[in-house]
Protein backbone atom coordinates (compact mmCIF):
# COMPACT_ATOMS: atom_id res chain seq x y z
CA UNK A 1 0.00 0.00 0.00
CA UNK A 2 1.09 3.57 -0.78
CA UNK A 3 0.59 6.73 0.82
CA UNK A 4 -2.09 7.87 -1.99
CA UNK A 5 -3.95 4.77 -1.52
CA UNK A 6 -3.70 5.29 2.57
CA UNK A 7 -5.19 8.66 1.96
CA UNK A 8 -8.12 7.65 -0.15
CA UNK A 9 -8.86 4.75 1.79
CA UNK A 10 -9.22 7.68 4.85
CA UNK A 11 -11.27 9.81 2.97
CA UNK A 12 -13.51 7.18 2.19
CA UNK A 13 -14.03 6.05 5.90
CA UNK A 14 -14.55 9.41 6.42
CA UNK A 15 -17.47 10.65 3.96
CA UNK A 16 -18.44 6.74 2.71
CA UNK A 17 -19.02 5.58 6.96
CA UNK A 18 -20.37 8.86 8.02
CA UNK A 19 -22.65 9.11 4.27
CA UNK A 20 -24.16 5.52 5.52
CA UNK A 21 -24.16 6.04 9.16
CA UNK A 22 -25.96 9.47 8.48
CA UNK A 23 -28.36 7.71 5.97
CA UNK A 24 -29.06 4.65 8.80
CA UNK A 25 -29.48 7.51 11.72
CA UNK A 26 -32.18 9.62 9.38
CA UNK A 27 -33.90 6.19 7.57
CA UNK A 28 -34.17 4.15 10.91
CA UNK A 29 -33.60 6.43 13.91
CA UNK A 30 -36.72 9.09 12.80
CA UNK A 31 -34.16 11.86 13.75
CA UNK A 32 -31.99 14.17 11.97
CA UNK A 33 -28.28 13.39 11.14
CA UNK A 34 -26.80 17.14 12.85
CA UNK A 35 -28.97 16.23 15.85
CA UNK A 36 -26.49 13.32 16.61
CA UNK A 37 -23.87 16.33 17.67
CA UNK A 38 -27.04 18.19 20.20
CA UNK A 39 -26.49 17.54 23.23
CA UNK A 40 -26.52 18.45 26.78
CA UNK A 41 -22.45 18.25 26.83
CA UNK A 42 -20.65 21.12 25.50
CA UNK A 43 -18.51 20.48 22.65
CA UNK A 44 -15.67 21.50 24.46
CA UNK A 45 -16.36 19.21 27.71
CA UNK A 46 -16.96 16.24 25.02
CA UNK A 47 -13.43 16.77 23.33
CA UNK A 48 -11.59 17.08 26.33
CA UNK A 49 -12.81 13.91 28.09
CA UNK A 50 -12.99 11.92 25.41
CA UNK A 51 -9.28 13.06 24.42
CA UNK A 52 -8.38 12.34 27.62
CA UNK A 53 -9.89 8.88 27.53
CA UNK A 54 -8.61 8.05 24.20
CA UNK A 55 -4.62 8.65 25.61
CA UNK A 56 -5.21 7.46 28.70
CA UNK A 57 -6.58 3.66 26.85
CA UNK A 58 -4.04 4.47 24.20
CA UNK A 59 -1.00 4.29 26.46
CA UNK A 60 -2.30 0.94 27.57
CA UNK A 61 -2.81 -0.35 24.62
CA UNK A 62 0.95 1.08 23.86
CA UNK A 63 2.11 -1.37 26.57
CA UNK A 64 0.51 -4.66 25.30
CA UNK A 65 1.63 -3.94 22.14
CA UNK A 66 4.85 -3.93 22.78
CA UNK A 67 5.50 -6.45 25.04
CA UNK A 68 7.53 -9.29 23.71
CA UNK A 69 4.42 -11.34 23.49
CA UNK A 70 3.79 -9.07 20.72
CA UNK A 71 6.63 -8.30 18.82
CA UNK A 72 6.07 -9.90 15.94
CA UNK A 73 2.98 -8.46 15.11
CA UNK A 74 4.09 -4.89 16.22
CA UNK A 75 7.38 -5.09 13.80
CA UNK A 76 4.85 -6.43 10.83
CA UNK A 77 2.37 -3.33 11.49
CA UNK A 78 5.56 -1.16 11.85
CA UNK A 79 7.06 -2.14 8.73
CA UNK A 80 3.61 -1.30 6.81
CA UNK A 81 3.11 2.38 8.24
CA UNK A 82 6.75 3.20 8.10
CA UNK A 83 6.88 2.58 4.16
CA UNK A 84 4.29 5.32 3.90
CA UNK A 85 6.60 8.02 5.38
CA UNK A 86 3.60 9.42 8.04
CA UNK A 87 4.41 13.02 8.79
CA UNK A 88 2.15 13.71 12.02
CA UNK A 89 0.24 16.00 9.78
CA UNK A 90 -0.77 12.79 7.97
CA UNK A 91 -0.63 10.96 11.16
CA UNK A 92 -3.73 13.55 12.82
CA UNK A 93 -5.46 13.72 9.30
CA UNK A 94 -5.64 9.91 8.98
CA UNK A 95 -7.07 9.77 12.26
CA UNK A 96 -9.45 12.39 11.96
CA UNK A 97 -10.89 10.48 8.89
CA UNK A 98 -10.93 7.19 10.82
CA UNK A 99 -12.08 8.78 14.04
CA UNK A 100 -15.22 10.24 12.13
CA UNK A 101 -16.04 8.09 10.09
CA UNK A 102 -16.14 5.06 12.07
CA UNK A 103 -17.52 6.49 15.43
CA UNK A 104 -20.92 7.94 13.53
CA UNK A 105 -21.09 4.73 11.71
CA UNK A 106 -20.72 2.17 14.70
CA UNK A 107 -21.34 4.55 17.74
CA UNK A 108 -24.43 6.81 16.20
CA UNK A 109 -25.79 4.17 13.88
CA UNK A 110 -25.27 0.61 14.86
CA UNK A 111 -25.09 1.23 18.89
CA UNK A 112 -28.61 2.19 19.22
CA UNK A 113 -29.71 -1.15 17.55
CA UNK A 114 -27.23 -3.72 18.60
CA UNK A 115 -25.79 -1.83 21.66
CA UNK A 116 -22.80 -0.79 23.65
CA UNK A 117 -21.11 -4.26 24.03
CA UNK A 118 -22.19 -6.40 20.97
CA UNK A 119 -21.01 -3.49 19.14
CA UNK A 120 -17.70 -2.98 20.55
CA UNK A 121 -16.77 -6.57 19.98
CA UNK A 122 -18.06 -6.36 16.29
CA UNK A 123 -15.77 -3.30 15.68
CA UNK A 124 -13.14 -4.94 17.21
CA UNK A 125 -13.33 -8.21 15.57
CA UNK A 126 -14.20 -6.44 11.98
CA UNK A 127 -10.38 -4.92 12.68
CA UNK A 128 -8.96 -8.23 12.45
CA UNK A 129 -7.97 -8.02 16.50
CA UNK A 130 -10.26 -10.87 18.07
CA UNK A 131 -8.39 -14.39 15.78
CA UNK A 132 -8.93 -17.76 17.15
CA UNK A 133 -5.54 -18.74 15.37
CA UNK A 134 -3.41 -15.93 16.92
CA UNK A 135 -4.73 -16.06 20.90
CA UNK A 136 -1.30 -13.28 21.51
CA UNK A 137 -3.23 -10.69 19.48
CA UNK A 138 -6.60 -12.14 20.43
CA UNK A 139 -5.42 -10.20 24.06
CA UNK A 140 -4.67 -7.36 22.55
CA UNK A 141 -8.28 -7.65 20.89
CA UNK A 142 -10.18 -8.33 24.06
CA UNK A 143 -8.61 -5.20 25.81
CA UNK A 144 -9.43 -3.08 23.06
CA UNK A 145 -13.01 -4.36 23.33
CA UNK A 146 -13.20 -2.87 26.44
CA UNK A 147 -11.73 0.42 25.17
CA UNK A 148 -14.07 0.58 22.59
CA UNK A 149 -17.08 -0.01 24.98
CA UNK A 150 -15.89 2.28 27.30
CA UNK A 151 -16.37 4.88 23.75
CA UNK A 152 -19.84 3.10 23.58
CA UNK A 153 -20.30 4.98 27.11
CA UNK A 154 -18.85 8.03 26.21
CA UNK A 155 -21.14 8.38 23.40
CA UNK A 156 -24.19 7.72 25.16
CA UNK A 157 -23.04 9.78 28.66
CA UNK A 158 -21.62 12.72 27.01
CA UNK A 159 -22.09 12.33 23.38
CA UNK A 160 -20.66 10.95 19.89
CA UNK A 161 -18.26 14.20 19.79
CA UNK A 162 -16.64 12.62 23.08
CA UNK A 163 -16.36 9.27 21.15
CA UNK A 164 -14.69 10.92 17.82
CA UNK A 165 -11.99 11.96 19.60
CA UNK A 166 -11.44 9.21 22.25
CA UNK A 167 -11.05 7.49 18.59
CA UNK A 168 -8.84 10.21 17.21
CA UNK A 169 -6.61 10.08 20.35
CA UNK A 170 -6.23 6.59 20.43
CA UNK A 171 -5.04 6.41 16.59
CA UNK A 172 -2.90 9.32 17.07
CA UNK A 173 -0.88 7.74 20.12
CA UNK A 174 -0.97 4.39 18.09
CA UNK A 175 0.04 5.50 15.04
CA UNK A 176 2.62 7.66 16.38
CA UNK A 177 4.31 4.78 18.11
CA UNK A 178 4.41 2.41 15.24
CA UNK A 179 6.27 5.11 13.07
CA UNK A 180 9.12 5.20 15.88
CA UNK A 181 9.02 1.44 16.44
CA UNK A 182 12.53 -0.27 15.82
CA UNK A 183 12.19 -2.83 12.97
CA UNK A 184 14.19 -5.35 14.57
CA UNK A 185 13.74 -6.85 18.19
CA UNK A 186 15.71 -5.00 20.35
CA UNK A 187 18.54 -7.48 21.84
CA UNK A 188 20.00 -6.35 25.48
CA UNK A 189 23.39 -7.05 26.17
CA UNK A 190 24.08 -10.20 28.34
CA UNK A 191 25.32 -9.35 31.58
CA UNK A 192 28.82 -10.20 32.10
CA UNK A 193 29.81 -10.26 35.72
CA UNK A 194 33.84 -9.54 35.85
CA UNK A 195 35.57 -9.98 39.07
CA UNK A 196 38.42 -7.97 40.02
CA UNK A 197 41.65 -10.18 39.79
CA UNK A 198 43.31 -10.49 43.53
CA UNK A 199 46.99 -10.02 43.76
CA UNK A 200 48.70 -12.44 45.56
Amino acid sequence: MNKRTFFLLGLLTLFGFSSLGGWIIEQFQDVRFFSLFQTETPWYTQIGMGLLYGTITATGAWRIVNSDLLTDTRIFFAKIIQQLRLSIIDILFISFCAGTGEEILFRGAIQPYLGIWITAVLFVAIHGYLNPKNWKLSIYGAYMCLVIGGIGYLCDYLGITAAIAAHFAIDVVLLYALVKTPLSPQKTKPIVEVEDSQED
